[in-house]
């Protein structure tokens, strides 16, 4: 990214967990980066942009006077009169959606409090903070106003949205207040930690018709002993009877999980009693990833550390596992009909792209089109499809008329 520095772009600057985590180390080693800002100043990027883009303005006004020295008050006054354009506070503060048109993220909290001992998350971006509820509502009116149909809420942990600032959860509220804004079609809502998933919580999303019947449940592991060393606040017990209610009270319910294999001190026995859970809770969605050390972790510290060849070969078992329950749960979506959010064509133009309410982006599985007729442009807007074939995470559809 520096070398753009040497065509059109005058300042260079870096921000984010990184920078949080190793702010001298970079600034050392980095030397043509104009600006570093870590995450707890991110109030204050306006200000620091400001601040830089003055002083690249003295140098440069400097610069030009010493190579011409006849032009100085001609150059002065340049500088005085036609300043370098700068956005306004309002301009700055607006979001750029890179998102497309129809679908946004809405963070609603920063940080984690739960202190896993694998996660490196509390130590970079700090305890878990909610964001007030009027400001949320604000800005996902404003989405809805720029056509933002899909809206995506997240955090670290969004279950806990509103214990620090209200002295209890307030996600339910947020989400059946997310649900009288008009111009919404779908709200879902990411990562929801299994112990602090009320039943006021999934009530709200079994009657509100946009909200999409989906939990993302990371749940890590089914192991007590495993989930003890990650410092996790559930049991095998808590998590099954979770399972079984999210079932029984929302019998259309998805459910994706994350898992972790290999972590320090998992047993045979231990790996055995997770693959016997995915088989029989069989998910709608799995991902799993072989545990990795975290610099500054209490994990990465641990002595029983897993084999690399090993905890290869019980990611590839669980996934091995996880393959022929996705097979089971797509044959089953054969002859149904759903509702679909096309975003794109194929490359050859045959086939619309896109997803239904069961597939979160990026993560989960598109649902192919073939179109019939070729004036007509669907892309961005919802239609309702039967489903006609699948592949191994991909449905075949056909536009019901």
């Amino acid at each position: 990214m520096a070398q753009y520095k040497k065509k059109k772009c005058q300042t260079l600057i870096v921000m984010g967990c990184l920078v949080q985590r190793y702010y001298q180390e970079l600034k050392q080693a980095l030397p043509e980066v104009d600006l570093w800002i870590p995450i707890k100043e991110y109030d204050t990027l306006w200000e620091q942009i400001e601040t830089i883009l003055e002083k690249q303005k003295s140098k440069i006004a400097k610069q030009e006077i010493k190579n011409n020295k006849k032009q100085e008050n001609k150059i002065i006054n340049t500088y005085q009169m036609d300043p370098m354009p700068m956005l306004t506070q309002e301009e700055y503060l607006g979001r750029v959606l890179s998102t497309g048109p129809i679908t946004a993220y809405l963070k609603i909290g920063e940080g984690c409090s739960n202190r896993c001992t694998y996660c490196a998350i509390p130590a970079i971006r700090g305890p878990f903070v909610s964001r007030k509820m009027e400001d949320i509502l604000e800005e996902a009116k404003k989405l809805a106003e720029k056509g933002i149909q899909e809206l995506i809420v997240i955090a670290q942990d969004t279950t806990k949205y509103g214990i620090d600032l209200y002295g209890e959860s307030k996600l339910a509220e947020l989400l059946e207040k997310l649900c009288q804004i008009q111009g919404l079609h779908w709200i879902r809502f990411l990562y929801s930690y299994p112990e602090t998933i009320t039943d006021k919580l999934i009530q709200v999303v079994k009657k509100q018709e946009k909200i999409c019947k989906y939990f993302d449940i990371p749940i890590q592991h089914i192991s007590n002993p495993v989930l003890k060393r990650m410092n996790r606040k559930s049991d095998q017990t808590s998590i099954e009877k979770l399972m079984q209610k999210l079932r029984k009270e929302i019998p259309d319910v998805v459910i994706r999980t994350t898992l972790i294999v290999g972590f320090p001190g998992e047993t045979k026995q231990d790996f055995e009693r997770l693959e016997n859970f995915v088989k029989q809770q069989k998910f709608d969605k799995l991902g799993a990833f072989s545990y990795s050390k975290e610099e500054g972790t209490p994990a990465a510290k641990l002595k029983e550390q897993i084999h690399p060849m090993t905890k290869k070969a019980r990611y590839n078992q669980i996934m091995k596992i996880q393959q022929e329950v996705s097979k089971e749960k797509m044959k089953e979506k054969i002859g149904k009909t759903v509702e679909v959010l096309i975003e794109n064509k194929t490359f050859d133009g045959k086939y619309y792209v896109g997803r239904t309410k069961q597939d979160v982006p990026d993560i989960d599985g598109l649902v192919y089109i073939k179109i019939e007729k070729e004036n007509q442009n669907l892309i961005h807007q919802f239609v309702w499809c039967k489903v006609e074939d699948v592949r191994e995470y991909d449905l075949i559809a056909k536009i019901i008329e």
